[in-house]
C-alpha cells in the first residue's frame, strides 16, 4: 500500500517561506522530518523531489510523504471481533468490552485490542502499528480513540494537552454521595509498595476529576465523571480517596457481590479532527453488567 501522506496547496500567505518552516507550523515535529529524510520518506513540490531548503511558492503542490512504520517483533496480528464505532484514513474509535487488555503487557502479551487493530490494519494493507491516544484499564470498557499513524497520533496528543479531546464516564460507586456534583483535586502518585496501584499522596501530581451524581442507589450511586487530568487509575483512586471506591474495584476497596469488575464506562467521547477540521462527539452505551447493577439496586 502507498505510504501514509499529506498533501498541500501553497497559497499566497506562504508564497516565499522555507519548506522546514511551513511542515513546523503545520504540526510535523522535527522528530517527524527526521524520520522522513532518514528512513525512507520524501517530500514532493509538483511531484519533484525537494529538501526542507525548498523556499515554497503560491500555487505548488506538496506532498509529505511519511516512511512506513514497522510493529515490534512482540506484536502478533490476532483476528478478532471488533466494534468500530467509526473509522476513516486517519483515526478509528472503537468500542472496548471490558476483560480486554488494551495493549500487551507482561501479563497480557497477546489477546489485546493492540493484536486485533494490527489484524485488521493487516485486511486494509495498512503500513502501521497501533497508536492508542486514549487508553482505558483492561476492566473499564467503552470507547477508545486510537491514531491510524504516528504522525495523526502526535497531532491528537497535542490537541488532548489543549483540551480539545475528552472523555466522559459513567460509574457505580458503593455508599450514597451526598453532593450532587463536585470536583477532586487531589495529587496521585504510586503506593511505596506497589508497582500497580496508586493513591492520593501529597509528593504526587495534580489530578482534577468532576463528578454529577446522575442516581443514588439502594447502597450505591451512579455518577458521570470528567477527567481534567489523565493519571493512571485517575477515576478510581479519586471515588476511593472520597470513601466511595468503584463497585467491584477490589485494587481500591470495593466490592464483587454485585459485579465482577470495576464499575466504570468510558461513556461518551470528544474529539476535534486535525485533518476534518471539526468536532466529533461519540456515545457508547452502558454495558448489560451495570445496567443490571442499576436495575437491581434502584429502590
Amino acid at each position: 500500500m502507498p505510504p501514509f501522506t499529506l498533501t498541500f496547496l501553497i497559497d499566497e500567505q506562504h508564497d516565499g517561506k522555507l519548506l522546514r518552516q511551513f511542515l513546523q507550523e503545520n504540526g510535523i515535529s522535527r522528530t517527524a522530518l527526521t524520520d522522513i529524510k532518514f528512513h525512507g520518506g520524501a517530500l514532493y513540490v509538483d511531484g519533484r523531489p525537494v529538501t526542507v531548503r525548498h523556499v515554497l511558492r503560491a500555487g505548488e503542490m506538496l506532498t509529505v510523504a511519511f516512511p512506513p512504520e514497522r510493529t515490534s517483533d512482540w506484536m502478533a496480528p490476532e483476528a478478532m471481533a471488533l466494534d468500530i464505532v467509526y473509522e476513516d484514513d486517519y483515526v478509528l474509535v472503537v468500542n472496548k468490552p471490558a476483560g480486554l487488555a488494551t495493549i500487551p503487557s507482561r501479563h497480557h502479551p497477546g489477546g489485546t485490542l493492540a493484536n486485533g487493530l494490527l489484524h485488521h490494519y493487516r485486511q486494509q494493507q495498512l503500513d502501521s502499528t497501533v497508536h492508542i491516544v486514549t487508553r482505558l484499564d483492561r476492566d473499564t470498557s467503552g470507547l477508545v480513540l486510537v491514531a491510524k499513524h504516528r504522525h495523526v497520533h502526535h497531532l491528537l496528543s497535542a490537541l488532548q494537552q489543549e483540551g480539545k479531546v475528552t472523555r466522559t464516564y459513567e460509574a457505580i460507586c458503593h455508599g450514597v454521595i451526598a453532593e450532587d456534583e463536585g470536583t477532586i483535586d487531589a495529587p496521585i502518585g504510586r503506593q511505596n509498595d506497589s508497582i500497580i496501584a496508586r493513591e492520593v499522596r501529597e509528593d504526587g501530581k495534580r489530578a482534577i476529576t468532576h463528578f454529577r451524581v446522575l442516581e443514588r442507589l439502594s447502597g450505591y450511586t451512579y455518577v458521570s465523571l470528567r477527567l481534567g487530568t489523565g493519571r493512571t487509575h485517575q477515576i478510581r483512586v479519586h471515588l476511593a480517596y472520597l470513601g466511595h471506591p468503584l463497585a467491584g474495584d477490589e485494587l481500591y476497596g470495593g466490592r464483587r457481590e454485585m459485579i465482577s469488575r470495576q464499575a466504570l464506562h468510558s461513556r461518551q467521547l470528544s474529539f476535534f479532527h486535525p485533518f476534518a477540521q471539526r468536532l466529533y462527539t461519540f456515545a457508547a452505551p452502558l454495558p448489560d453488567d451495570m445496567a443490571r447493577l442499576i436495575k437491581a439496586m434502584r429502590p
